[in-house]
């Protein structure tokens, strides 16, 4: 218990709680079950994201060609839905389609992290380059919107069960299936054995390359999901829409507790992470603060809690060397 109340998730969990709290005196609507919806619809994109980033950062990596891979498959399916019937089938063939598309893309990456040992920044931040420049030449900069889409695609973000967002059970199904993964699977424990210690895990028997690429690999098949939740919530292809949203995803998991230099992540922390960003430019917005000072105060929590993390994470090593050194 007492291991549970200390842990990072559950510090994240009492920050939300206050934050709550003062933001329900600023303003009254805070606390209504439709504005708390509509924070977690308007960040199931981010979540979704956020959960395959944990695992790429969990592993020491990182993917700044998170948001253009969405994009490229946004535009991608914009393409293919003009061509779709009003139908079911067009729900199912997006979500064949779109992850597929991501887990290429993402499987790329890692094919060229593993293999060819490149760093995971400067091989995100070349594919990143690469597909801006690929999408701004298909669609040469131009908004398309959704008249020409089937219209059950278009009304797909607006689908609720028992009044909660399709997109937040999407995001609610895809933090599930991941800490499964993560907890349960051999691929997950591989991950996480790599995030702990490559060489010790390499020694092991642990291929290295391959869980690269799976790491990769997911996280180009959540990019696709997540292109369908963006498609259908924007009802627009926008090739501009996500730039530089990347940033935002690796916030997001930073500040729910992971660490960027790798190691250290969960699904937990992640989920919480996005909740904590979603309320704190929620707050922001209901409290009339200039948009501008709102990117400051985000970018200046994320800091302190960054640094934060590092010092208490610096201070568990140096007890930890204390200790072996007095054994």
């Amino acid at each position: 218990m007492k291991s549970i109340l200390k842990s990072k998730e559950m510090s994240i969990a009492l920050i939300i709680v206050m934050l709550s709290i003062v933001l329900s005196f600023i303003s009254p609507v805070f606390f209504t079950f439709e504005n708390i919806t509509d924070i977690l619809k308007g960040n199931a994109v981010l979540g979704i994201l956020a959960i395959g980033m944990t695992l790429v950062i969990i592993t020491g990596g990182i993917d700044v060609s998170v948001a253009a891979v969405t994009t490229a498959v946004i535009v991608i399916l914009g393409k293919i839905l003009v061509f779709l019937p009003d139908s079911p089938i067009s729900i199912v063939l997006m979500f064949i389609i779109a992850p597929l598309i991501g887990v290429i893309l993402g499987a790329l990456n890692g094919m060229l992290v593993s293999k060819i040992q490149i760093p995971a920044i400067v091989v995100t931040l070349g594919t990143m380059s690469m597909i801006n420049g690929i999408i701004l030449y298909i669609t040469n900069g131009q908004y398309l919107n959704s008249t020409s889409f089937p219209k059950i695609f278009v009304k797909f973000a607006n689908f609720e069960i028992f009044g909660i967002s399709i997109l937040i059970i999407l995001f609610a199904l895809i933090s599930i299936g991941a800490w499964y993964l993560l907890k349960y699977t051999v691929i997950g424990r591989e991950v996480l054995a790599i995030g702990g210690n490559k060489e010790s895990s390499i020694r092991a028997g642990i291929n290295f390359d391959k869980v690269q690429i799976f790491v990769y690999g997911f996280m180009g098949l959540l990019a696709g999901v997540a292109a369908i939740a963006q498609l259908s919530y924007t009802k627009a292809v926008d090739p501009n829409g996500l730039l530089g949203f990347e940033m935002q995803v690796i916030a997001a998991v930073v500040l729910g507790g992971a660490n960027i230099m790798g190691g250290r992540g969960t699904i937990i922390g992640t989920f919480l992470g996005v909740l904590l960003l979603g309320i704190m430019q929620n707050g922001l917005i209901l409290a009339h603060i200039d948009v501008f000072w709102q990117k400051v105060v985000v970018g200046a929590i994320i800091l302190l809690a960054v640094t934060f993390d590092q010092i208490q994470y610096k201070r568990s090593k140096d007890k930890l060397a204390k200790i072996e050194v007095e054994a």
